[in-house]
């Protein structure tokens, strides 16, 4: 059975946007804090203060430098799912991203993280942003679960963001630090992105 042309188009057309949201994707292992972006997300707790040395929120804040916690003291706090913004100060970024995730293996909170950042970067014309493994750490939400969560938000709000004309981000990056999200990422990615590479 034949195509009518209006189904040719429509598959067309899905083909493209598919191409075209793949394009913006990309995938980095290592240190968030030196990537070239405009902004970076630091996934953190409620007072928005530096979490341990080995945590994204500590490194972010001991590179930032004094003044990004300062700023951070300034906003009294993010609730959980929420997002707020402040400048990068020492960082290569211009813009750090403060997000809280779910202490309960909540997913809705930590759909709201993701879609609030993405928002937040729409918002101030930030197009080029990393996003690390939220809420995997200190608040142990299951790797593989918050990855998935965080795939399908992102793929849905790009979607949309494309669909409406828009054409808000020029890169997002998905920043991982353990081999294991590492894996995870990269195991799921061209699921979610067909045509990701």
């Amino acid at each position: 059975m034949t195509q009518s042309p209006i189904a040719k188009r429509a598959a067309n057309d899905e083909a493209t946007l598919r191409k075209r949201i793949a394009s913006i994707i990309k995938q980095d292992t290592g240190d968030i804090t030196s990537l070239s972006v405009q902004a970076i997300v630091c996934p953190t707790n409620s007072a928005l203060q530096p979490g341990g040395g080995h945590t994204v929120s500590g490194q972010v804040h001991a590179k930032g430098g004094p003044m990004l916690t300062e700023a951070c003291r300034q906003l009294h706090g993010c609730q959980p799912g929420e997002a707020r913004l402040t400048k990068g100060f020492l960082l290569p970024a211009k813009y750090v991203i403060h997000t809280v995730g779910s202490r309960n293996n909540e997913k809705q909170v930590l759909a709201n993280c993701y879609r609030h950042c993405l928002e937040l970067c729409q918002h101030h014309r930030i197009r080029t942003v990393a996003i690390p493994c939220i809420a995997t750490g200190a608040f142990s939400f299951d790797p593989e679960d918050a990855c998935k969560i965080a795939l399908s938000v992102v793929r849905a709000f790009l979607m949309m963001d494309i669909a409406f004309g828009r054409n808000s981000f020029d890169r997002i990056i998905f920043s991982t630090f353990s081999s294991n999200d590492t894996n995870v990422y990269r195991e799921l990615l061209p699921i979610y992105f067909p045509g990701y590479s």
